[in-house]
């Protein structure tokens, strides 16, 4: 008989100072989302890995183009890279980077200190299931969301630990990660 283990990881994409309210892309509800991530990672929580994702963005560069279409933000070094100050990093086990140079939402787009690739980190740990949640459900979320999806992941959206820039392209989001097999409370 062969007895297969599930593997549940958390990602915590981009809850950073310039997604929360007061910086340069501010997304209504990003400091709640943070404090409400910081609960759940530091309670008793059904996670083998907690990972988390942020922009990295080049300083002095269009970074290929992503700040033509978005203001400045999450630029390295600053303050508004930095993971928002209600997010309790303590309980996380690895961080990825994204958008150094180039625009990039999904967090399997980036790469952590090490080098490797967010799908890297997962199959090493042997991850089949993935909750996610963060910043912002219309852009990053969604796209990190049909990434894992794409590798086969089992992935799940957790409400109320989400916040998107508007109302109408989150609802598409939260449609079309429904549509591509995401469980969206």
């Amino acid at each position: 008989m062969t007895t297969t283990t599930t593997t549940r990881a958390l990602l915590v994409v981009d809850v950073q100072n310039d997604f929360c309210e007061g910086g340069s892309l501010a997304v209504e509800g990003g400091h709640a989302v943070a404090a409400g991530v910081s609960d759940l990672i530091n309670g008793e929580h059904p996670y083998d890995l907690v990972i988390a994702s942020r922009d990295w963005h080049e300083p002095d560069s269009s970074n290929g183009g992503h700040f033509d279409d978005w203001p400045a933000h999450c630029v390295q070094g600053t303050p508004g890279a930095e993971y928002a100050p209600q997010l309790d990093t303590a309980g996380i086990d690895v961080h990825v980077r994204k958008g150094q140079g180039a625009p990039a939402y999904s967090a399997f787009e980036g790469t952590t200190e090490d080098g490797r690739t967010l799908l890297e980190v997962l199959s090493e740990a042997g991850v089949t299931d993935l909750d996610i949640c963060g910043i912002a459900t219309d852009y990053c979320v969604r796209a990190s969301a049909l990434d894992a999806r794409g590798a086969d992941l089992r992935v799940r959206l957790l409400d109320g630990l989400h916040a998107g820039v508007a109302a109408d392209t989150s609802a598409t989001a939260l449609t079309e990660m429904r549509t591509a097999g995401v469980e969206v409370d």
